[in-house]
């Protein structure tokens, strides 16, 4: 494949980095709630190492899935920017070779940067955790395990999102295993569950088509959308209680998500390929992005 602006295109598209806040925003939590526990600012420079592995890994998952999905893919008709991988292979503008052997350079990337931040941190912690970033989407992915086919998918994306990140930024910014605010960050992964949940929706007819059971598959879009919004209020139900037992002060800003949970519910009918869905799913990545950045900054503002 010839190389020029069609190839820089079709590899930007093939990236999605529009999905790197979602991987973003756990690390940036995680790395604010271990400089409080250390009792010290945020260091720049493992800020820049931590944010360069969250790149890595978010386009090593990227890349990954489009590879070991793209049969899915070729039946997907509802296809959205949040779902539906990013049909470079469907289209033909990457060979799946390249993208697979993009996605082990950014895999080995991640877990050289980690090696270096575990010597220079002197958390060695951090690449068992990089090694569990990379076996969750093999295991998501990939058979023999291929979870995202048998109904574990999204819970795999909750542990990745909503425990291994915060985890990794929290201790490599020098934050000690025993001060984890492990309440805290349990009160987010309902809502990180619900994230997972909703950009399975779009896929609803290609998924089950394929055989991939996801929630929206096994129940219908309807009734996994009133999950969604039930596992959003089950965070912000728990959000005061878990801000509180890590010494942070809840705020208005719970207001943002509550009202994107709402939003999920109103959005109906919603069928996949319509535009109610996209605003159904794009309310409920708003919900668990809000929250967590409304966490990190109650933890920065201190």
């Amino acid at each position: 494949m010839s190389a020029g602006p069609g190839a820089l295109r079709a590899w930007l598209r093939a990236s999605r980095l529009a999905s790197q806040p979602t991987i973003a925003l756990p690390l940036l939590l995680g790395q604010l709630l271990g400089a409080r526990a250390a009792g010290r600012p945020l260091d720049l420079a493992t800020l820049a190492a931590v944010h360069l592995f969250g790149f890595l890994d978010q386009l090593f998952i990227v890349h990954a899935n489009d590879v070991a999905d793209q049969e899915t893919d070729r039946r997907n008709r509802t296809a959205t920017p949040f779902s539906g991988g990013s049909r470079v292979l469907v289209d033909g503008r990457l060979s799946p070779r390249a993208l697979g052997a993009a996605a082990l350079v950014c895999a080995a990337a991640l877990v050289a940067v980690s090696a270096g931040l575990a010597v220079a941190r002197s958390a060695p912690l951090l690449v068992p955790l990089a090694l569990a970033a990379l076996l969750l989407l093999w295991a998501y992915s990939y058979p023999p395990l291929r979870l995202s086919y048998r109904g574990g998918g999204e819970l795999l994306q909750m542990v990745g999102v909503g425990a291994v990140l915060p985890l990794y930024g929290y201790l490599a910014q020098g934050g000690d295993l025993e001060r984890l605010p492990v309440a805290l960050l349990a009160c987010l992964l309902p809502s990180h569950l619900g994230c997972a949940i909703a950009t399975a929706l779009p896929d609803e007819p290609s998924d089950r088509e394929s055989a991939k059971r996801t929630l929206p598959v096994r129940v219908g879009g309807e009734r996994a959308a009133r999950c969604v919004a039930l596992l959003n209020g089950l965070s912000l139900a728990l959000a005061p209680i878990g801000m509180a037992s890590a010494g942070l002060r809840p705020g208005p800003g719970l207001l943002v998500p509550a009202a994107a949970s709402l939003v999920v519910l109103l959005a109906r009918p919603a069928p996949p390929g319509s535009r109610r869905l996209l605003i159904r799913v794009g309310a409920a990545g708003a919900a668990t992005l809000s929250l967590v950045a409304v966490t990190a900054i109650a933890a920065a503002a201190r």
